[in-house]
């Protein structure tokens, strides 16, 4: 989300900063390694998909942007139990967004799908416009975009806190000092440990 943030602030000729503590791209947080899935079917709840219809457009934008290859469609399945939360909210989410699916049962998967043996009374949602994002590589894409448009991005330069100053804020890194009219954070689960003056003030 950082480098996302980074990319779309410095595209609406924003002046801007990014402080990253680790390396870019890194192993510390949800985004590390080659891929990541992604559907429009989303079995968590409906009100997610126009979200998700936002997001493959803008994959599509980086894509063009960067001239890389960032979302990798081959259809996707939500497989279980047929009230399971996985089967019926992807099911839910496919018909009230009128989303293209089909429900499959466990012997037609396995016929379609050979790689899957689903036990005998299950079913699978197949969405064809689920797939993967390349998610190290669109980080790079996003930031190299950014810096292309006149962000600075310090990468190895972890925040230790921040306060307000004269209207805006200063922010404080294991190396120096920025000060900005505004500061946002696209912070990991453990940032919390390592800024606790502001954890003890959320």
């Amino acid at each position: 989300m950082g480098s996302a943030a980074l990319y779309h602030l410095a595209s609406r000729g924003l002046r801007v900063l990014g402080l990253e503590r680790f390396d870019i791209p890194h192993d510390q947080g949800s985004s590390h390694g080659v891929n990541r899935i992604i559907r429009l079917a989303y079995w968590e709840h409906p009100s997610y998909v126009p979200l998700l219809r936002r997001a493959y457009a803008l994959w599509r934008r980086l894509e063009h942007e960067s001239g890389e290859r960032i979302l990798v469609i081959t259809g996707s399945i939500d497989a279980g139990p047929e009230d399971s939360a996985t089967f019926a909210g992807a099911l839910r989410s496919a018909r009230e967004h009128h989303l293209e699916h089909e429900v499959l049962d466990a012997a037609a998967l396995q016929e379609r799908f050979p790689g899957y043996r689903l036990a005998p009374g299950m079913l699978a949602l197949y969405q064809p416009e689920g797939g993967f994002v390349m998610s190290e590589r669109a980080i790079v894409a996003h930031v190299s975009l950014a810096m292309g448009m006149g962000a600075d991005v310090r990468a190895r330069c972890a925040v230790t806190g921040w306060e307000p100053e004269g209207g805006g804020v200063r922010v404080h890194t294991v190396r120096e000092s920025f000060t900005a009219d505004s500061a946002g954070a696209e912070a990991a689960p453990w940032a919390g440990g390592k800024v606790p003056a502001q954890r003890a003030g959320a």
